[in-house]
This record gives structure tokens, sequence and C-alpha cells, in this order.
């Protein structure tokens, strides 16, 4: 793929989720022969009817955006008013990061950072004050170093069934103009 080209952002549609979720699998696949299946295990997203009613169900509830190289999907995140589950939303007005993607055949070219980037941006243009993220917090950490190169602080850790999990947070109104 020639990343010499322009990265477009675009919101994401319906039709999106099948190209989302084959990045989700690569990315199982490329943590799994790093030796960290730790993350998001060994089994594929695809291979879990319950993992992707997940991930369908937070691109139909949430503001799915896709980035696009050549017309083709390289990345993807899906930004809600709130996390998961398993924690607790903020005590004020938050946007919310969820399944951050990015084709890891293009590692290194910026499309996780220019999603991280987008995602602070549209919480500047939503008056929100507050952007967080959670992600995987063991083996080296370093996903959770990751989002703190792209300005995120860390908030509290959390274990969801022995899961080790990181919050991080940034103020958009505070970050670098997106």
């Amino acid at each position: 793929m020639d990343t010499s080209r322009a990265l477009t952002l675009r919101p994401g549609k319906a039709s999106d989720l099948p190209a989302v979720l084959a990045l989700l699998d690569g990315a199982v696949d490329w943590l799994t022969a790093q030796g960290r299946p730790g993350q998001w295990g060994t089994r594929h997203f695809t291979d879990s009817p319950r993992t992707v009613e997940q991930v369908e169900g937070y691109f139909a509830k949430g503001e799915p955006w896709v980035a696009e190289l050549d017309g083709s999907i390289v990345g993807s995140m899906t930004l809600t008013d709130g996390p998961g589950p398993y924690l607790d939303p903020a005590p004020e007005p938050e946007r919310y990061l969820h399944f951050l993607v990015s084709d890891r055949r293009l590692a290194g070219h910026g499309i996780g950072a220019a999603l991280v980037a987008h995602a602070v941006a549209e919480a500047r243009r939503a008056g929100v004050g507050l952007l967080r993220v959670d992600c995987y917090a063991g083996d080296d950490g370093r996903l959770v170093d990751y989002y703190v190169s792209c300005g995120f602080r860390r908030t509290e850790r959390f274990d969801q069934n022995g899961w080790p999990g990181q919050v991080l947070a940034i103020r958009p109104d505070d970050a670098g103009r997106a």
C-alpha cells in the first residue's frame, strides 16, 4: 500500500463493519505473533458472535470513524458518551474512545495517532471537556505508553476478571490543537 497518499477520516457506517472486524482480527494475529496475546487473546473477533455483537453495538450507538488510504479502510475508532459496562462513567460529560485499531501492516505511519487527534478534536467540537480511553495494562505496558505519548494521562487502574486495565484521560482544551 502506498502511504505517500493522504489519509482521510470519515464517519463510519454499517457497511464498514466487515473491514473494521478484519482490522481487529489482524491486530489479534499481530499481537499473538509478538507473543502478547493478553490484550485480546488469540481468538479472532469474528470467531465470537458475542464479540462481533459488541463491536456492532458500539458502531451503531456511538460515533464510528474510519481512516482510509487509497479507498481502503486502514483504521477505526468509535466515540461514545461513556465507558463500557465494566467502568463507572465520569462525574462530568465525557467522550469515550473504543476499539481504536489500525492496519498492523502500516504500523508507524501515524494512523492511530491521526484517529486519536480526531477524537480529541471531536470532543472539543462537542464542547466536552474530557476524553477517556481504557486499554490493556499488562505485559510490557506499551499500549499504555502509546496513549501517554498521544497526550493522555494515566488515571485509575482496574481489573476486569483478571484482565489488567488502565483508564487514561485527556482534556481536549489543554491538548495541542488537532
